[in-house]
């Protein structure tokens, strides 16, 4: 029998979901007619480990151009990105187990998100010398170089800094 790990989020403030929310509704509209879908944190993957332990991650936002192999709300098989907004609860998670299973999987894109820092770290899946997956910064954006920011294996798909971090400082 596998283990399922799943990370409580009942102290998630408001700010987390508003990020997950700027980011699927600036993507979704970009992404009608086409093959590939923007998930919020509302599906589930699950993927064996290297080890051979079933693991199951509900990543906060996804793209996943791979939808017909699922069970209900679980996908089988993986997304081409995945981004991670930072809470207090999670934040050695989402930076070590769970980076480690999408390494595993060999996801393409890993984004972080630091609300409070206003910050996005994007990780690109590349290989190294013995032909294993890793993952590289490829750019930390802030406000000082904002205009960088891209989805890496989406370019044509338009996301913007401020609209990802769109009303993150409302008083709520």
């Amino acid at each position: 029998m596998s283990m399922v790990q799943i990370t409580d989020m009942a102290g998630a403030r408001p700010e987390h979901s508003t990020v997950i929310v700027n980011f699927v509704a600036a993507v979704r509209e970009q992404l009608r007619n086409s093959t590939c879908y923007v998930f919020s944190d509302n599906v589930q993957y699950r993927w064996r480990t290297k080890e051979g332990e079933e693991k199951t991650v509900i990543p906060d936002a996804s793209i996943n151009c791979r939808v017909k192999a699922r069970k209900g709300n679980t996908f089988l098989d993986i997304p081409r990105f995945v981004m991670e907004v930072l809470s207090p609860s999670t934040e050695s998670y989402d930076r070590g187990e769970k980076k480690e299973i999408y390494r595993q999987q060999e996801i393409d894109e890993y984004w972080i998100v630091d609300w409070e820092k206003k910050s996005i770290e994007i990780y690109n899946l590349d290989y190294d010398e013995n032909g294993e997956a890793q993952y590289y910064l490829w750019k930390n954006i802030t406000e000082h170089n904002k205009e960088e920011l891209k989805i890496v294996h989406f370019p044509r798909l338009e996301i913007t800094f401020d609209k990802i971090f769109d009303e993150v400082d409302l008083d709520y």
